[in-house]
């Protein structure tokens, strides 16, 4: 069975992801992000949103690490802004700041992330923060009306990002997004990436 560790960022939304994950036949478990990288064992890792910003001091924890694992990660919200900041991308606060329902449109579909979900799919999402800047070797995968980067993919890494919460019920096809990145970990587990 696929083991998706989900790394705790303090989030109001983390146990819904767990939740999600053993809903769609995962085994999970979910870490402190300060726990440290050789005590987790999984396929994949999602780094889940927290309050904090990421370019603050110790924003998620050592989440810098994981992404070191050589297994697929997923950040969602602060999850995508710590990732991009540590691979080189920049984050800064958002014009629009609360939970808001968004029409995200899905730039790629053969993404293989979000490449599935509808050209437009209604999102839950939270710009306090947002990526402003790709890093290097990432695609933008979706795009939204209120913020240019929804999405992100780095495929040749399996690193992957969403500014929305596909863990909540009020996003569409949060369950596909989670189903693709376990068929993502499957595929690297396989090949031995």
């Amino acid at each position: 069975m696929t083991r998706i560790v989900v790394v705790d960022n303090h989030g109001q939304f983390t146990h819904l992801e767990g939740r999600a994950l053993r809903d769609i036949g995962v085994e999970t478990e979910i870490v402190d992000n300060t726990t440290p990288p050789e005590e987790i064992e999984a396929d994949g890792i999602v780094l889940s949103g927290g309050p904090d910003s990421a370019d603050e001091p110790d924003a998620g924890g050592r989440c810098d690490e994981y992404l070191d694992m050589g297994v697929p990660v997923l950040g969602i919200c602060l999850g995508m802004q710590v990732l991009a900041v540590e691979r080189g991308g920049r984050v800064e606060p958002g014009e629009y700041g609360g939970y808001a329902d968004v029409t995200v449109e899905i730039d790629d579909p053969e993404d293989p992330l979000v490449g599935s979900l509808a050209p437009e799919t209604r999102v839950w999402a939270s710009h306090a923060d947002q990526v402003v800047e790709l890093p290097p070797d990432f695609e933008r995968t979706g795009r939204s009306d209120i913020c240019g980067i929804e999405s992100m993919s780095d495929t040749s890494e399996n690193l992957f990002g969403v500014q929305w919460h596909p863990e909540v019920a009020h996003t569409e096809e949060g369950e596909a997004v989670f189903e693709n990145f376990r068929a993502v970990c499957e595929r690297a587990t396989e090949r031995g990436i």
